[in-house]
């Protein structure tokens, strides 16, 4: 099996599962679910659902059991919408992968605000030159303003391949 095949039936049972949850389930629990992938076995009988859920622990618990009392029904949806030898056997899992963005994100938005309200530039990791001596500035070249570097003056390696082609299929 071709992973092209494997990606687009991934593709096909996140959105018949994805619209089946917000139009047909109708499980008080499952509210603020949002499939974010799915990952098929090569043999296409079992299908990984990754969802992202908004709320507490207790609640992301509350509607992921929800979802897996509901695998019956949602199997259900994918067997009438899609035309394959075998029904994938749903297994849903919570991608954490949102909430630490949105975590990250909101330490990043305190950390700039403190930042801000202290009224000072952020430092740099890079020393300025005349943070050093000028015995020092010898071992630090790059601190005199030569930081970059030129790749176009290096030996040709024998590697005739153009790295600004894209890679093409080979023929088969």
């Amino acid at each position: 099996m071709s992973s092209r095949r494997l990606l687009k039936a991934a593709a096909a049972v996140r959105q018949v599962v994805s619209m089946a949850i917000l139009t047909d389930l109708k499980d008080p629990r499952v509210r603020d679910v949002t499939v974010t992938h799915v990952e098929m076995t090569p043999d296409m009988r079992e299908a990984k659902v990754y969802v992202s859920i908004m709320g507490d622990a207790t609640r992301q618990d509350l509607s992921l059991r929800g979802l897996q009392n509901a695998r019956g029904f949602l199997q259900s949806k994918i067997a009438e919408r899609i035309e394959t030898r075998y029904t994938p056997r749903l297994r849903f899992v919570v991608d954490m992968g949102v909430k630490r963005s949105i975590e990250v994100a909101e330490i990043l938005d305190r950390v700039l605000s403190e930042d801000k309200s202290a009224g000072e530039p952020a430092a740099s990791d890079e020393p300025a030159a005349e943070d050093f001596p000028d015995e020092e500035r010898a071992e630090f070249p790059e601190a005199e303003g030569h930081s970059e570097t030129s790749l176009d003056n290096e030996p040709d390696d024998g590697d005739r391949t153009n790295r600004d082609e894209p890679d093409r299929p080979s023929p088969r």
